[in-house]
Parts: structure tokens; sequence; C-alpha cells
């Protein structure tokens, strides 16, 4: 497709969202406001990143449509209430990339990713106000994500370990202050212990190129997969699963483990 032909489709997809919240069109995507579209653009984006866990490129050419939509959606909300405008959004969106690529639309030299990481973070720090270079991330995003995206961006200036066998004893000594945390039995130090223990075991995975989120969400789909076997094994004997003994679960959680590897989805 030649970028004339995306052009068209943009500019059409623009004016199907503008016919859809003007007069005459949907009573639906009229009441819409950027509040009610919040929960609806969280889901489109979990799904897309569903398809994309999936290897399903047919799915995922849907879901960032359906991600395109609301950014156009909220454009077009922008425009009705002469705050800004599509095109506002784009021209912001390529300075900012021409900006932040100094080493490919400019004079700027890099030598590898960490050069471009570094670099990166240095031109965002002269973009902030007073705010430093943490405040950007929502609190809002999951734990884990956020946990080891705060550790990247503090790692772009230096502040990190050299070494996962570093951040293997930092982990070590977490654990031991939250086993001390647990015997005194004292909820709030417990919680505050076991907070930071996850928080440096995310930082273990960082440094093993491994990410926190998709690690424990696989490890939630293989645990349905395999409790869910064990629900179906059950219920072909005529029983409820309340009425299954440890051992019973237990020796068909080790049949599942078999027939469930970690590759599978």
């Amino acid at each position: 497709m030649s970028s004339g032909r995306a052009g068209e489709l943009f500019e059409e997809l623009i004016e199907v969202v503008a016919t859809l919240r003007g007069e005459g069109g949907c009573p639906w995507d009229r009441e819409q406001t950027r509040e009610t579209l919040k929960p609806l653009m969280v889901e489109e984006l979990y799904e897309a990143l569903d398809a994309i866990d999936k290897k399903d490129e047919v799915r995922l050419k849907e879901e960032l449509g359906d991600m395109l939509l609301h950014i156009v959606f909220h454009a077009q909300i922008g425009k009705e209430n002469h705050t800004f405008t599509i095109e506002e959004v784009l021209e912001h969106l390529i300075y900012k990339m021409k900006r932040r690529h100094p080493h490919v639309f400019g004079e700027a030299k890099v030598k590898d990713v960490d050069g471009v990481l570094l670099n990166w973070e240095k031109i965002k720090e002269t973009e902030r106000d007073k705010s430093g270079m943490l405040s950007t991330l929502p609190r809002s995003l999951p734990a884990l994500l956020r946990a080891q995206a705060m550790q990247e961006r503090a790692s772009r200036v230096g502040f990190d370990w050299e070494a996962p066998e570093e951040v293997e004893k930092k982990v070590e000594e977490e654990w031991g202050e939250f086993r001390e945390a647990w015997k005194s039995k004292n909820p709030q130090k417990m919680k505050e212990e076991w907070g930071d223990l996850v928080f440096a075991l995310v930082n273990l995975a960082r440094h093993l190129n491994i990410q926190a989120e998709e690690a424990l969400q696989g490890a939630n789909n293989r645990f349905a997969e395999r409790f869910g076997f064990i629900e179906r094994k059950i219920k072909e004997q005529g029983r409820e699963l309340s009425g299954a003994t440890l051992e019973e679960m237990d020796a068909l959680w080790e049949k599942a483990k078999e027939k469930f590897t970690p590759e599978e989805k």
C-alpha cells in the first residue's frame, strides 16, 4: 500500500468518526466521553497484547485498528472541545520522534543501543518540568510493569548494579528482611518487606532479560491450565472439586504438569 493510500484511508477514518459523533450520528458514539472510553482503551490494549502473545497476526491487525480508533475518537472529542485536533497530535508526535532521534535525523553520534537510550533520557530530561524522570510513569500501570520500567529508566543514567549476581545478593538480603518481618507478625512491616522483595526479584529478572509482567502472566496461565485439568478430571468422575482430597489434587497436578509444558499458552 502506498503512503498516499494510507493517507486517504486515515482521512476516511477521521470522517467516519466525525459522522458518528455528529448530528444524526450514532447515539452511543455521541454520548461517549474521555472517562467512559478509558476502560475500553485498556481493554483494547490488552487484547492487542494477547494477540501478540499468541502470535496471531490476523487478530493483531484488527486490534491495532481498534486502538487507532480510540486515538481518532479522542482527537475528535478534542476538536469538538476546541482543545486539540488530530493534526496537532500528529505534528507533535513527528516533532518529538525527530527531536529524540538526533542520531538519525541530526548530527548526533551514538555507538550502540545503550548510547541511544542514554541520549534519549538526556533529551527527555530537558523536556520535563520540575517533575522527576519517574513521575511520568502512571501509577495505574500494573505493578510489575511499573517496577521494571522505573528500574530501566534509572539504569539509563547509571543507577544500577553491574551484574545479575549483585542483584541476587540483594534478593537474598530482602528475603531475609521479609522473614524477620514475618516472624515479628507485624502486618504493615510484612507488607513493606514483601514489596521490597518482589521489587528486587523484578530487578533480577531485568538483568536476566526477562520481562517480569510477562513471566508472571505465563505462570498465571500455566496455573489456570493445570488447575482446570484437575477440575475436569474430578468432574469426569461425577464429583465436586470441593470433595476431592489434597492428595488426589496433588496427583492430578503432577499429571497436568506433564500435559501442559511451559511453552504452551
